[in-house]
C-alpha cells in the first residue's frame, strides 16, 4: 500500500519575512477607486512627471528597428557598463572598469541582488529610519537582521557619522546610505560621508550606496562616496536611471563595485532576469552619453515644485514639515490629527489617516508605517501646481475635520 504524505505548509519561510511593498499598495488601491470614477490628487506615486526625453526614446526605437532585439550578456553590453563607468566617473570622480559594472532591471534588482550575494542569516544591517519601504524587507528576506538607526525630525532627519558608528556592532555586514533619502529628502553631508567610508572601510563593512536620487540634490553639489577609490573594496554603488531622466517604467538601473561582487552579482542574475532589456540598454547609453541638460532642467522644476508645496503645507494648522534637500517627496508630521477624537471617528494611526484621507478627502499619500515612522505621511510633489493647490486644498480640509 502506497503511503501519501501530507505536506505541512505550502509556502516556504522566506516569502513571510516579506510584506507588499506599500507603495504598490497604495497604488493599487487609488487605481481601483480611479475605475470606479473617483477624482484623485495623487501624491503617491515615487515618480517623475516628466515624459522621458526625446532622445532617449529614439535610441530604443533605433535599436528595435535595426533588430537589436536578442539576448547580450547577463552584465549587459560592453558599451552600456562603458557609458555607466565614464558617466560616474565624469561627474563624481569614480575610477571604476566596465567588468566593475552591471546593468539591471531597474535599481532594485541592482539592491535585491547586492544583499542576497553580501547578507546571510543572522548579519546584521544598520538602516537609517525613515528608509524606504524596500530595504527592511529584502534585508529581512535574505536572512539578515535590520538595525533600524532612528534619526531626529528636528535635524531633518540627516545620518551623521557619529550615528552610524554608534549602531555598529560586532554582527554589522553592511551599511545602506540612500542620499538624498526616500522618504525624508535627507542629504548626508560630505564630510559626515568621507567619515562613515573610513571606519566603514577599517572596519571591513561594506557600504551599499542607494544613489537613485544622488542627481537631485538640492544642497550642494551632488557627491558620491565612489569619489574614495581607496576604500572600493567595501562599497556597492547602486544608480538607477529611473529619477535622473525620467525612466521609471523603462527599468534601467546598474551596480558599480569590486570585480568579485558584480561577478557573483552577474552569476544570481544569470539565474533569474538574465539580462536587462537590449533595447532599453540602447536607451541607456543614450541618456548616459548624451546631453545632461534634461537633468539641470528636471532638478531646476523639483526645486521650484518642492518650495511650492512646503508653503502649500504650512497653511494647515498643526501639520509641520521639514525641509528636504533633495529627491521629491515631502515627509510631513501628522502627529496633531492623531487620536483627537473618541469613538469610531478617531483615527490612530497614520495608515487610518492616509486610508481615509484616499477615501473621504480623494488625496493619495503614503503612510509613514511603511518607511519606520508613525507620525508621518509621504507626498510626492512632481504633480503640477494646480494639483498641488487642490490636493493641498482637499487635505486642508479634511484634516480640519479630524479636530
Amino acid at each position: 500500500m502506497t503511503t501519501v504524505m501530507s505536506p505541512t505548509k505550502v509556502f516556504a519561510d522566506r516569502i513571510g519575512r516579506i510584506e507588499v511593498s506599500a507603495t504598490m499598495a497604495v497604488a493599487a488601491e487609488a487605481a481601483k477607486l480611479r475605475a470606479q470614477g473617483v477624482d484623485l490628487v495623487d501624491f503617491g506615486a515615487g515618480e517623475p512627471h516628466f515624459p522621458t526625453p526625446r532622445h532617449i526614446k529614439d535610441a530604443a526605437i533605433a535599436a528595435i528597428e535595426a533588430n537589436f532585439t536578442r539576448y547580450t550578456a547577463v552584465q549587459g553590453i560592453p558599451d552600456v557598463r562603458k557609458a555607466i563607468v565614464e558617466r560616474h566617473a565624469c561627474d563624481f570622480g569614480s575610477d571604476y572598469g566596465i567588468d566593475e559594472a552591471i546593468f539591471t532591471t531597474g535599481g532594485k534588482q541592482a539592491l535585491f541582488n547586492a544583499i542576497q550575494v553580501l547578507v546571510d542569516h543572522g548579519d546584521e544591517v544598520v538602516l537609517p529610519v525613515p528608509y524606504w519601504v524596500s530595504f527592511k524587507d529584502i534585508i529581512q528576506y535574505a536572512g539578515g537582521k535590520p538595525v533600524f538607526l532612528e534619526t531626529s525630525e528636528a535635524g531633518n532627519f540627516r545620518i551623521t557619522a557619529d550615528a552610524i558608528e554608534r549602531a555598529v556592532t560586532p554582527l554589522t555586514k553592511a551599511i545602506i546610505l540612500n542620499s538624498p533619502s526616500n522618504p525624508a529628502g535627507s542629504v548626508v553631508s560630505a564630510a559626515d560621508l568621507e567619515r562613515i567610508v573610513q571606519f566603514a572601510h577599517r572596519q571591513g563593512i561594506y557600504l551599499l550606496l542607494d544613489e537613485c536620487y544622488v542627481y537631485l540634490n538640492y544642497s550642494g553639489k551632488p557627491v558620491s562616496a565612489g569619489a574614495f577609490h581607496w576604500a572600493k573594496e567595501h562599497m556597492v554603488i547602486l544608480g538607477s536611471l529611473s529619477k535622473t531622466y525620467s525612466m521609471t517604467g523603462w527599468r534601467a538601473g546598474y551596480a558599480l563595485g569590486p570585480r568579485p561582487i558584480i561577478a557573483n552579482l552577474g552569476k544570481l542574475q544569470s539565474q533569474s532576469t538574465s539580462n536587462a532589456a537590449s533595447m532599453v540598454q540602447k536607451a541607456a547609453i543614450a541618456a548616459l552619453t548624451g546631453s545632461q541638460e534634461c537633468v539641470c532642467e528636471f532638478r531646476a522644476e523639483f526645486i521650484e515644485l518642492r518650495d511650492h508645496m512646503l508653503a502649500r503645507l504650512a497653511g494647515i494648522p498643526g501639520l509641520t514639515c521639514t525641509r528636504p534637500e533633495g529627491a521629491f517627496y515631502v515627509y510631513p508630521n501628522i502627529s496633531a490629527f492623531l487620536n483627537t477624537k473618541a469613538g469610531d471617528g478617531c483615527v490612530r494611526t497614520a495608515t487610518e489617516l492616509a486610508t481615509r484621507l484616499l477615501h473621504e478627502g480623494r488625496v493619495v499619500t503614503v503612510p509613514g508605517e511603511a518607511f519606520g515612522t508613525g507620525e508621518h505621511i509621504r507626498m510626492s510633489y512632481p504633480v503640477t501646481k494646480q494639483s498641488i493647490d487642490e490636493g493641498v486644498r482637499r487635505m486642508r480640509e479634511f484634516l480640519t475635520g479630524l479636530i
